[in-house]
């Protein structure tokens, strides 16, 4: 029988500021929304653009790193699993149901231009065709320090 796969790419821009919170036994959980845009034709050959809008949760070190360096119009490519959670709702008694893609790795793509702190990393100029990947320990653009 062959293997299955759980694996999203996307690639977009965070919606707000990422929400990072700490289990009780003090894992870090960081939440943001992430906006990807289609471009197509209709039936009347007129141009359309439609936006989705993915719920991305990120663990661990990820979670620190999305803390600190991603906020709201961060252009970023998210790389993960698509994870679908269910519980009832304790007012009415009905099963709800949530979907999200848990991120395994993120890239920062686009400019630094605020990360939340007074931080000045390298400019764009020095760094133009460098990417940072957050998630492998590899530092670019962004001279992250891990």
């Amino acid at each position: 029988m062959p293997k299955s796969v759980n694996k999203v790419i996307l690639v977009g821009n965070v919606g707000k500021d990422p929400e990072v919170r700490y289990s009780p036994s003090g894992t870090p959980i960081a939440k943001f929304s992430l906006a990807t845009n289609e471009r197509f034709k209709d039936r009347n050959d007129e141009w359309q653009e439609r936006t989705e809008w993915h719920s991305i949760v990120a663990w661990q070190r990820l979670a620190e790193i999305v803390g600190e360096y991603v906020a709201k119009g961060s252009e970023l490519y998210v790389e993960g699993k698509i994870q679908t959670s269910s519980w009832e709702d304790r007012q009415s008694g009905e099963k709800k149901y949530r979907t999200e893609i848990v991120a395994r790795d993120l890239l920062l793509l686009g400019p630094r231009e605020n990360s939340g702190d007074d931080h000045q990393g390298p400019t764009d100029k020095d760094n133009e065709d460098q990417r940072s990947d957050a998630g492998s320990g590899e530092s670019g653009e962004q001279d992250i320090p891990f």
